[in-house]
């Protein structure tokens, strides 16, 4: 799906509730961004690795495939992922993976994926993972406005966010994403895995599997 220089909007009806039993669907409707860059077209990027946090070579790895769009998914990283950034992934304890997943649940999914690969891509792991979370924090704004703040809390280029949002492309990379997530049996956003090992998305379930694991 290619964007122009739009708003990704969606109802509260199609987003769904913002618990943590997973996304599987949504609809959007578009209207005009008031941000305004002059950036060129990026080119596409074929491979890209997983953003990572923590101990890149941990015994224990958790992944979670996550839908930018999904307020599950924005549950999962704003109210149950920080307990185990704390206890396991700054202290060493594992290594923790992103994947996109974008189903999509609203026009938000796959442009801010996008985004966030850049921002990966451009200023590192670390920068993605505060992009994503302020991503999660705007995700009730769905905008062009919205993808440049998280870029700028990010301190990665709003304007080259933004046009990653616009012309998708890393594609190919989030589609790969995809094609894992599906081949693990991912149905809905946020799943979440521990060694391979499919996990409720709350910290009291993925922290029993982790101490189960290490």
């Amino acid at each position: 799906m290619r964007t122009s220089r739009r708003v990704f909007l969606s109802s509260a009806a199609a987003a769904g509730a913002t618990g943590v039993a997973g996304c599987l669907g949504g609809g959007s409707d578009d209207g005009p961004s008031e941000y305004d860059c002059d950036t060129a077209e990026p080119e596409p990027v074929a491979e890209l690795p997983q953003p990572v946090a923590g101990d890149p070579d941990a015994d224990v790895v958790v992944a979670a495939f996550e839908d930018f769009g999904c307020p599950h998914c924005a549950t999962w990283v704003l109210e149950e992922y920080p307990t185990i950034e704390s206890e396991y992934v700054d202290p060493g304890e594992i290594r923790f993976e992103h994947w996109d997943f974008p189903i999509p649940v609203t026009d938000w999914s796959t442009p801010v994926a996008n985004a966030g690969r850049g921002v990966q891509e451009r200023a590192g792991d670390e920068a993605f993972f505060a992009f994503a979370k302020r991503a999660y924090e705007l995700q009730d704004e769905h905008s062009l406005d919205a993808v440049g703040t998280a870029a700028e809390a990010a301190d990665a280029d709003p304007c080259a966010a933004i046009a990653d949002a616009e012309h998708e492309p890393y594609e190919a990379v989030i589609s790969g994403n995809r094609s894992e997530g599906e081949e693990r049996g991912v149905g809905g956003t946020p799943t979440v895995f521990v060694n391979g090992e499919s996990v409720e998305p709350t910290a009291d379930a993925v922290s029993e599997a982790i101490e189960n694991a290490l």
